[in-house]
């Protein structure tokens, strides 16, 4: 009886270990690393003195960087911010390309980008075109504000403006297995969003206020900087995601086009001339690099890593809140 009970209990505990692991399953290998090298400006192209930083936004934006457990590379946020710091440095560098491909990330990781960025455009007064790629949604879309106009790419899906509260729920799974937590608290909100039992209606009240307060100043962003009227606003507000075309619609994006199109648009905001720099910051050189190149400032792309694929689909959520598209999150 024994066996079989331990067997029955391992069946169910042993995969959903495997899950958790495996949400970590793109391991570094620290012979390469890189990341621990200073960035270095690279000239994409142009010959002038004058230079147009391209400032890329790409993946989960967070304060931590939980890409597998083995990982070391910067976050984005912390990628973003030395990218900043090194260009106020240089005086020939007039304007920002910000170019998002990103679903988002907490809410406050998404509210530090922006804020880095709009006082780094305050001190340097630099242009800035924000340039839409894959996603730009939720805490994405957050950061495509910091640029003064808008560039999607036909297929971009940008949009999500809303807030989200994630928590794992593994009461069910405990009460299978007969495995329990006791908590003792000094007030009974104390274990809210504790994923060892259910919430009550209560807690979910208190949560959805702190969800309304969190999506209002994000909702009062874009008012403020794309000046949506209230019909719009009203629309954008169900936090659904759009189509390029129909976020231009909407007053959520000024354009429809590519690189070349933004980068245009930025030369004649910035008073540059078709010949000026085209420059980004990396810890290692590449032949032939170009913008779309993914491995950006940190370890992507340049550290040999093991990715089994997984991740993205078994990696269970930080308790929080978001600014983020993520669907599989949802029920």
């Amino acid at each position: 009886m024994r066996i079989r009970s331990f067997l029955r209990i391992a069946s169910v505990v042993l995969p959903v270990f495997a899950a958790w692991a495996l949400a970590g399953c793109a391991v570094n290998i620290d012979a390469f690393r890189d990341y621990d090298d200073p960035l270095r400006e690279t000239v994409l192209s142009g010959e002038a003195d004058e230079k147009i930083l391209v400032l890329p936004i790409r993946g989960v934006i967070g304060l931590n960087n939980d890409e597998g457990l083995a990982s070391r590379a910067p976050s984005v946020v912390q990628d973003v911010t030395a990218m900043l710091r090194k260009a106020e440095a240089d005086t020939d560098v007039r304007a920002l390309l910000i170019q998002v491909d990103s679903p988002g990330g907490t809410v406050v990781a998404s509210d530090i980008l922006y804020g880095e960025i709009m006082r780094y455009r305050q001190r340097t007064g630099v242009a800035a075109v924000t340039l839409m790629m894959t996603v730009a949604a939720s805490g994405g879309y957050e950061a495509s504000l910091a640029g003064d106009y808008i560039v999607a790419h036909q297929s971009t899906v940008t949009g999500s403006i809303g807030t989200v509260f994630i928590r794992p729920d593994v009461a069910g799974l405990l009460e299978k297995i007969g495995v329990g937590a006791e908590v003792t608290k000094s007030g009974r909100f104390k274990d809210s969003g504790s994923p060892l039992r259910n919430s009550t209606s209560e807690e979910r009240e208190i949560f959805q206020g702190m969800i309304d307060d969190m999506n209002g100043r994000f909702l009062a962003l874009v008012t403020e900087r794309r000046g949506l009227d209230r019909e719009a606003l009203n629309k954008v507000a169900d936090a659904r995601v759009y189509t390029a075309s129909q976020a231009k619609t909407l007053g959520l994006v000024y354009a429809l086009g590519q690189a070349p199109e933004a980068l245009a648009e930025l030369r004649r905001r910035a008073g540059l001339s078709d010949d000026a720099q085209v420059v980004v910051y990396r810890r290692r050189s590449y032949a032939d690099d170009t913008l779309y190149n993914p491995a950006t400032a940190s370890a992507q792309g340049s550290t040999p890593r093991i990715d089994l694929g997984f991740s993205r689909f078994l990696a269970v959520p930080r308790t929080g809140f978001y600014y983020l598209w993520a669907p599989e999150y949802g029920h």
